[in-house]
């Protein structure tokens, strides 16, 4: 692993233990879902995720990957739930982990979405907050007016917003980067993290974070996917400060993510970037 840096801050991660989803149950349609979507972003191995059926099998992963640390992530949605109060006592005195909050405005209402963000980050000292408008019930834009209180509220709070939606949304026409680009203008100081980089409309969300500096790009798992050159080239060039690594484990394993992702061509000075440097700064570390 030489040419690596010596810090590496996986920003989408998840162990399989935290749900059928996830793979955590041999003979379920979610652990068959886990294999296949590994296969199809490139894993040599679909079964790669069994290491992460427990918590020590899954640290043990990280750090023979050379990840330093990895943002795991919560979840809100009509379809899944990973709570918020189940990250923080993960991520308690791991010092490998980084808890993400989840909150959904449109199932729980505003005013328990806000109270979730205020204890997200104020009670458990979680570093941002995570957002599905396309997989809501019925699925929005990320523009819709629904969602404004809590971007309204994490600038106030200068914490990130992360926006997951890419080919697994299921409707693709909420996996629209224009919406991303009105709630950039509309917050401007609001710092966006697009899970799943918006694949496959990646001109457009290039498009989107080159007029908003807000906007920052997280393609993980579909940085491997055909047609994703062109974050690669954006990332080299204008979006060096607005571009993350993360694996989106447990969908594809972490070793073979980092060994794959540095030889992708990166320019002199932007591996470190786009591998820690971006995160720290987003997430205050």
């Amino acid at each position: 692993m030489s040419n690596i840096p010596d810090q590496i801050i996986d920003f989408r991660s998840r162990p399989a233990f935290l749900a059928e989803f996830y793979g955590s149950t041999p003979g379920t349609a979610g652990y068959e879902t886990a294999k296949w979507l590994s296969r199809r972003t490139g894993a040599l191995d679909d079964t790669h995720f069994h290491a992460s059926f427990t918590l020590a099998g899954y640290l043990d992963e990280i750090r023979r990957s050379g990840i330093t640390r990895a943002v795991l992530v919560g979840r809100d949605t009509p379809g899944l739930v990973v709570s918020n109060q189940q990250i923080a006592e993960l991520t308690a005195g791991t010092p490998e982990l980084i808890g993400l909050g989840s909150v959904d405005p449109q199932g729980r209402g505003i005013e328990a979405a806000l109270a979730g963000v205020e204890h997200s980050v104020k009670g458990l000292g979680q570093r941002a907050i995570n957002l599905e408008p396309g997989f809501g019930s019925p699925a929005l834009h990320a523009d819709n007016p629904v969602f404004f209180p809590v971007y309204d509220l994490c600038q106030e709070l200068g914490v990130p917003v992360c926006l997951m939606s890419g080919p697994t949304t299921p409707d693709l026409a909420y996996n629209d980067p224009a919406a991303v680009g009105r709630v950039a203008r509309a917050f401007p100081r609001l710092a966006i993290v697009c899970y799943h980089g918006f694949w496959p409309r990646v001109n457009e969300i290039v498009g989107v974070a080159f007029r908003y500096e807000n906007v920052h790009l997280c393609p993980d798992m579909y940085l491997f996917a055909p047609g994703s050159t062109t974050y690669v080239e954006a990332a080299n060039g204008v979006l060096r400060e607005q571009f993350l690594f993360g694996t989106s484990y447990p969908f594809r394993p972490m070793r073979q993510t980092v060994d794959d992702f540095v030889r992708l061509g990166w320019k002199d000075g932007v591996l470190d970037k786009v591998l820690h440097g971006n995160a720290r700064r987003l997430l205050k570390l």
